[in-house]
């Protein structure tokens, strides 16, 4: 027991020990091994704990790494405390064996490089060898026969892009429901807007297409200004405006036919109503005065001042709900509610 108790008398008093993982090397027993702070620079600290493999590691004071993970000329010599070099890292691990990784390759020096050729051997079979290695060969000139194939190949494949191209611009006209659709059936035309031919409706908006650029447009109860932009062309609008009045068809199917919103057709139709009404209103339908004598029939010698003949009528119409609306609509004449139009004839010449 005194023997033991010796041996411990003689052992170091220091407490200091490696903060490497996996290194259980202290300096109670081993007098040989030297310890060594962080150093203060900030950038090369880091480099210490990258190289030491310590995540979130928080160096004080008393963190030591010791020598064992030091090569031999990372130290001084010459002095008689063991001073680490100015920018010297540890390097020498468990888990490499504590042997110096060597430098990892560029991408250019892992490449696998040509061999040198043989300078006996023949300069073509060299060439031919680069050649099949590289895939290319930028000496060579393509022959005449191959540049005219390419150009006629590629002359198809423009004339084919150019039919590609008019055939979906038919698709899209084919699939639109606008007036272009229907531009070479009349009988479309006369189903649709109630017009006799195609001519006849080009010729009414050759009348009204000047002033189409004054147009003021509705947006529900605001009126815009001219020269909004507009979802469909203005003739495709009036089309949908002839469809609504000819066939009554609702604004949701509209709205699906057209391709459009609902709102918008409801926007369209408002504007074409006030546009119709403030451009066909302003056109005198009345026959002049002297064009009426000279078309009067003989029935009507004896009433030469005659200009038009009026007709009242009615047309019986479901009772509203509103007794207001009653009351305006109601005639006693037929002891229903009717719509009163009045009607009036001007002579013409007799076919």
């Amino acid at each position: 027991m005194e023997k033991v108790f010796r041996y411990q008398k003689l052992m170091r008093p220091s407490s200091q020990h490696c903060c490497v993982p996996l290194c259980v090397v202290s300096a109670r027993y081993n007098s040989a091994v030297s310890f060594h702070s962080f150093p203060v620079e900030e950038g090369l600290r880091k480099k210490w704990i990258v190289q030491i493999r310590r995540d979130d590691f928080q160096v004080t004071k008393n963190t030591k790494v010791c020598s064992v993970h030091f090569r031999a000329d990372d130290f001084m010599e010459g002095t008689r405390l063991r001073c680490l070099r100015k920018g010297v890292f540890p390097t020498l691990f468990e888990w490499n064996h504590f042997q110096e990784q060597p430098p990892r390759l560029s991408v250019w020096e892992r490449r696998e490089r040509p061999l040198t050729p043989d300078p006996d051997s023949d300069v073509d079979e060299v060439m031919d060898f680069d050649v099949e290695r590289t895939g290319h060969d930028y000496c060579s000139v393509p022959e005449a026969a191959a540049v005219d194939m390419v150009l006629h190949e590629n002359s198809e494949l423009k004339s084919q892009v150019e039919d590609l191209r008019k055939q979906l611009a038919q698709s899209k006209i084919i699939h639109r429901f606008g007036l272009q659709r229907f531009a070479g059936s009349d009988d479309d035309i006369r189903f649709y807007t109630r017009f006799a031919t195609y001519n006849h409706l080009m010729a009414f908006w050759k009348l009204i297409e000047p002033a189409t650029h004054r147009m003021i447009r509705s947006n529900s109860k605001v009126f815009k200004e001219p020269g909004n932009t507009r979802a469909l062309p203005a003739v495709d609008e009036l089309f949908m405006f002839l469809v609504y009045l000819s066939l009554g068809l609702k604004q949701k199917d509209l709205g699906h036919r057209f391709q459009v919103h609902q709102t918008t057709v409801s926007r369209i139709i408002t504007t074409w109503v006030n546009f119709l009404y403030f451009v066909l209103g302003s056109v005198c339908i009345w026959m002049p005065k002297e064009q009426v004598r000279a078309h009067l029939p003989e029935e009507f010698h004896k009433f030469r001042d005659t200009q038009v003949i009026l007709d009242c009528t009615e047309i019986r119409c479901q009772t509203p709900s509103s007794l207001l609306l009653q009351s305006e609509v109601f005639s006693n004449y037929k002891s229903h509610c009717t719509f009163k139009a009045l009607n009036g004839m001007a002579p013409h010449e007799r076919q």
